[in-house]
């Protein structure tokens, strides 16, 4: 009998450490620990889909919270106010944490926070910010049109898709030599140019990117597919393939 109560516990145990294996473990950045934009991801990412969420913020990050995790999501808000909070040994954590083999996912403020374009930028993929100047262009639906391989990364069927936008940025290639080119997922097809901001500047820039760094992966998504009624299944693909599992 104590033999296989002995068994039984191993069993129990070796399915437990399985179970855990499949876990996709997530860290969404969350300055205050109740911000809406990190609670509303929470919400899609649950553990019956097979993420387990914490919420870090920049002084946990600095000290090592994000280490453990497979994949950080830095959410919408103030991409400078992000990197303040994080300070440069926050930046430096987030760039070791991808660079060896962790996922990033970043939404309108956490794709400003990856580019390449600011000196506060983490400069985690080769993106630049087009009309930096107008960069409160407003806010509203668009819609994307999403390349093949962006229909593929975020499993969605429809070559165009209505997102809403919340003055994200208007992504371009940069230059850094240091970094490889990233793969548009999706452009805008439609554009927001309210606010004196010039028409004819958003349609056919960037909306999704994606590029490796190091041994991870990065994807930065500039509208909101997290919002109620938008296309949330994006969230859990993105989530997904930044981790490198299916």
């Amino acid at each position: 009998m104590r033999q296989f109560a002995l068994v039984l516990c191993l069993c129990v145990s070796l399915l437990s450490a399985a179970i855990a294996d499949d876990v996709l473990r997530v860290a969404i950045y969350d300055r205050t620990g109740e911000s809406k934009g990190p609670t509303t991801l929470a919400k899609l990412l649950t553990q019956e889909k097979g993420f387990e969420v914490t919420r870090v913020s920049g002084e946990a990050i600095r000290d090592g919270a994000i280490r453990d995790a497979d994949v950080v999501i830095f959410p919408g808000g103030s991409g400078s106010s992000q990197a303040k909070h994080l300070e440069e040994v926050g930046g430096e954590e987030v760039r070791r944490f991808v660079r060896e083999g962790g996922g990033y996912v970043g939404i309108c403020a956490g794709s400003y926070l990856a580019s390449a374009e600011y000196p506060w930028s983490l400069r985690l993929i080769n993106t630049r910010v087009i009309d930096r100047k107008h960069w409160a262009r407003g806010t509203g639906a668009v819609t994307l049109s999403l390349s093949t391989e962006g229909r593929k990364v975020l499993n969605e069927p429809s070559e165009r898709v209505e997102v809403y936008y919340g003055q994200g940025p208007l992504l371009a290639p940069a230059i850094d030599p240091e970094l490889p080119p990233y793969t548009p997922l999706a452009v805008y097809e439609t554009e927001i140019a309210k606010k004196d901001a010039p028409s004819g500047v958003m349609a056919g820039t960037t909306a999704i990117a994606a590029a490796p760094f190091g041994k991870g992966r990065v994807l930065c998504i500039s509208p909101h597919p997290e919002k109620t009624g938008g296309p949330n299944h994006m969230i859990e693909a993105a989530v997904r393939w930044v981790a490198a599992k299916d």
